[in-house]
């Protein structure tokens, strides 16, 4: 989107900090941004237990790779070059290929633990 990112990750164990993750890629980013700056606070959204399954959780990535084309600044998402995913050892597998998601749950599985899912949060402040 040329006014705004989409992020979507997962973290791979109940530690998983991602309020530090996106303060490092927001400071990061900037310097390749600059002159642009990111807002002040960005909108983010948890995923539900039933958002993180499967189906579920490739449904939403493709839901977002296809903002492009809904806001109609290309007609296929696979042709907008700003999109990808990053997994480790693998950079540039994008979710459209035929054995991404095989391998994203592959290397998921191997990585995550067990119990990251049930990591309590603390309640939001609206």
């Amino acid at each position: 989107m040329p006014d705004h990112i989409h992020f979507i990750w997962m973290g791979l164990n109940k530690d998983s900090d991602q309020k530090t993750a996106i303060k490092f890629v927001r400071e990061h980013l900037a310097l390749a941004l600059h002159p642009y700056r990111f807002q002040h606070q960005a909108h983010d959204h948890v995923l539900r237990e039933e958002e993180r399954k499967r189906n579920a959780f490739a449904k939403i990535c493709f839901y977002i790779l296809a903002n492009p084309v809904r806001a109609g600044l290309i007609k296929e998402s696979e042709t907008w070059p700003f999109c990808g995913a990053i997994i480790p050892g693998y950079p540039k597998m994008h979710p459209s290929e035929e054995n991404y998601w095989p391998l994203f749950w592959k290397l998921y599985r191997q990585n995550c633990q067990l119990d990251a899912s049930k990591r309590k949060l603390p309640p939001r402040c609206s």
